[in-house]
């Protein structure tokens, strides 16, 4: 499929393994011309509920298959998807701007997550408990129907990844997908067809407030699962609570630190910097991007040096292109947010070290912004505090461990932090005390498969990519049978 052919298609939200008549359609774009790029299914409140009521009607069948039977299931649907990885990574690459190459990246690594939790099975298995002479014991049971609402930086990750657990745990799973990048998602849905149980996976697509918010207050869905902006997090709070009582984990902004004390590699250190930004996997548009770069002042500048060396010479092109390591922002809005920021450091004092404006060659089509070095960053200041979800890194200096500290926990946002020091105590001191729910020392940022994922304080709530996932998308029942 090519982007002339991306246009043509009809796209449609399945449900019954047919396309259902949605009222309405939007246009998305090409970020990298700024041109139409194909109409999307707008669904209304009606589609919703339509698509609830099958996926609860498939859900009953799905729950009561023994967890490794839902397992394998999920693993034939898997091996579907793997031999459609480049068509998928390819819609991504087209309508979020994202470089192809990270977007194969980003199919094995949802690839992978299925696997991983596919693993998981047996671990629903709950547990007796010896509280008297009878027999106690508690089971895992699924909510239902689930609600998994999905970020635009990363489509087919997030789509393929946030399915798993749900749906491992017994669940069926309506999917929302972005409203910006929504072609991969619909396409999965596609593709479940034949493979996965009819309704048990549909994805709907349209504008946040009417259909995402139909979804959050669809009394028949208890468990919802978002990722995206704090404030749309929030929203999602308020709405759910006023329709029920619902079970909600949020993986939301994050304005990231890495630490570097004087003592610490830095060239490792500069690596670190560049690759947590995600310059080269979403143009920084990323809540874990480490956009905040904190270094002791005595090695401020050798370090800030070799970061604007590593940043120059990322090749910012067309997403399509094999070559290109970072491609456009998603839309004129998320360009126009970072300019704005870039501009408003620059009137606070701060000096552009690198980037800052549009790249070289490019023309003016797109919204191509180079990734951009912010030095002599102050605390405290709207760059420093606001997640610009963008390729802005600042610089900010600090003199002492105890100033590190105050300025790192100094935001509203606590997703992960970065702690670089060749002395462990120092630096296991420091992320004891670090306001984040993510850390890593003398690493660079990145996830591992299996570990607990997710934000403390504006940046969320609940943990994802481990069993606590798993685990989340059930409710513990307590069984007494009395014996004579």
């Amino acid at each position: 499929m090519n982007q002339q052919q991306i246009g043509q298609k009809k796209w449609n939200v399945i449900v019954d393994n047919e396309p259902i008549d949605v009222t309405d359609r939007y246009e998305i774009e090409n970020p990298a011309t700024g041109r139409p790029l194909a109409l999307v299914p707008d669904c209304s409140v009606a589609d919703v509920d339509r698509a609830v009521a099958a996926s609860k009607a498939a859900q009953k069948l799905w729950a009561a298959l023994p967890p490794r039977q839902r397992a394998a299931q999920l693993r034939t649907f898997a091996e579907v998807v793997k031999s459609h990885a480049e068509e998928l990574a390819m819609l991504d690459a087209v309508d979020g701007g994202f470089s192809l190459a990270m977007m194969r990246r980003d199919v094995e690594a949802g690839l992978e997550l299925i696997d991983i939790f596919a693993d998981m099975a047996l671990d629903l298995g709950g547990r007796t408990v010896p509280v008297s002479e009878n027999l106690h014991f508690t089971t895992n049971e699924p909510f239902g129907v689930v609600a998994r609402i999905g970020a635009f930086n990363h489509p087919i990750f997030f789509a393929l990844s946030k399915i798993a657990a749900p749906l491992v745990a017994g669940n069926s799973v309506l999917l929302k997908a972005p409203d910006q990048t929504p072609l991969s998602s619909l396409r999965l849905a596609e593709l479940a067809i034949g493979v996965l149980p009819t309704n048990l996976l549909i994805t709907i697509s349209g504008r946040g407030s009417i259909s995402g918010r139909a979804i959050v207050r669809h009394p028949d869905i208890r468990r919802i699962g978002f990722i995206g902006s704090t404030a749309t997090g929030r929203s999602i709070q308020r709405d759910a609570s006023e329709v029920g009582v619902k079970h909600i984990s949020l993986e939301l902004g994050g304005k990231n630190a890495q630490i570097v004390f004087a003592d610490a590699d830095l060239e490792k250190a500069a690596h670190g910097a560049v690759n947590g930004m995600n310059f080269t996997w979403t143009a920084g548009q990323s809540c874990g991007s480490t956009s905040r770069l904190l270094v002791h002042s005595s090695v401020a500048a050798q370090l800030t040096e070799r970061v604007a060396e590593l940043v120059r010479a990322i090749r910012v092109g067309l997403p399509l292109d094999e070559s290109t390591q970072m491609g456009p922002l998603v839309s004129e809005a998320q360009y126009q947010k970072s300019v704005d920021a870039i501009s408003t450091a620059v009137s606070d004092g701060a000096r552009i070290v690198t980037g800052g404006a549009r790249p070289e060659g490019l023309g003016e089509e797109g919204w191509f912004l180079s990734p951009t070095v912010l030095a002599d960053v102050a605390p405290g200041s709207f760059v420093e505090q606001t997640e610009i979800f963008g390729p802005v890194l600042s610089i900010v200096t600090f003199e002492t461990d105890d100033e590190a500290l105050r300025i790192a926990n100094g935001v509203e946002y606590g997703l992960t932090a970065t702690v670089w020091s060749s002395n462990t105590t120092r630096a296991l001191t420091v992320a004891r005390q670090v306001d984040a729910g993510y850390v890593i020392v003398n690493g660079g940022s990145r996830h591992y498969w299996g570990l607990p994922f997710g934000g403390t304080k504006a940046s969320g709530v609940g943990r994802e990519e481990s069993i606590d996932e798993l685990l989340s998308y059930t409710e513990v029942r307590t069984t007494t049978v009395v014996l004579d």
